[in-house]
């Protein structure tokens, strides 16, 4: 069963595509940090961690095991700290220059998270592309899971699902986001 929503504060919003902003090169990446409401399966992404690339090619990215659970002891830092259940929900990374939904190597390893966690959730950020009837610069972010859409006793055939993917406003920008976003500006 698929996630029905994710909310987004948008200082961790802000973090993630500070990042995908931060080299047209090659991709970026990071893990997402929050709870999930087992009731409504909406997953609340409250904090982001940068991840540094392990891959060499420019349009792949890869999380080491080490990194996913250096996120994980972040995640219960920020629990403590918090007083709420956190925990890694979930994955983003950027697509520069080109379209905003997944490869098929996206979906693939989106695949592969929700077999640890079916909440897991990706988001992709497409920046640097320009929008050739108005010539104006434009950033699309997409939220996805996969589904697997073969028939029973067939070989897994996963394809992408949208998930609704909502921004919430915040007055101010948190110090986790706070902290995440000046390593971006500062580092890259």
């Amino acid at each position: 069963m698929s996630v029905s929503s994710v909310h987004l504060a948008a200082d961790a919003y802000m973090v993630c595509l500070t990042h995908a902003l931060s080299t047209e090169r090659e991709e970026v990446m990071g893990l997402c940090i929050g709870e999930v409401d087992p009731s409504s399966r909406t997953v609340h992404i409250s904090a982001v961690i940068m991840l540094r690339r392990s891959d060499k090619r420019k349009d792949r990215v890869e999380i080491s095991p080490e990194q996913l659970s250096a996120a994980s002891t972040e995640a219960e830092r920020l629990a403590v700290q918090l007083n709420r259940p956190m925990r890694v929900v979930g994955w983003y990374h950027s697509h520069p220059h080109i379209t905003v939904w997944p490869s098929h190597v996206d979906v693939q390893t989106q695949q592969s998270y929700q077999l640890m966690d079916d909440c897991f959730v990706g988001l992709i950020f497409a920046v640097f592309n320009e929008d050739k009837a108005t010539k104006r610069h434009q950033v699309q972010v997409t939220c996805f899971q996969s589904i697997n859409q073969s028939p029973e006793g067939e070989p897994p055939m996963y394809e992408r699902i949208e998930i609704p993917l909502h921004i919430l406003p915040k007055d101010t920008m948190s110090r986790p986001c706070l902290f995440m976003f000046v390593v971006v500006v500062v580092v890259y």
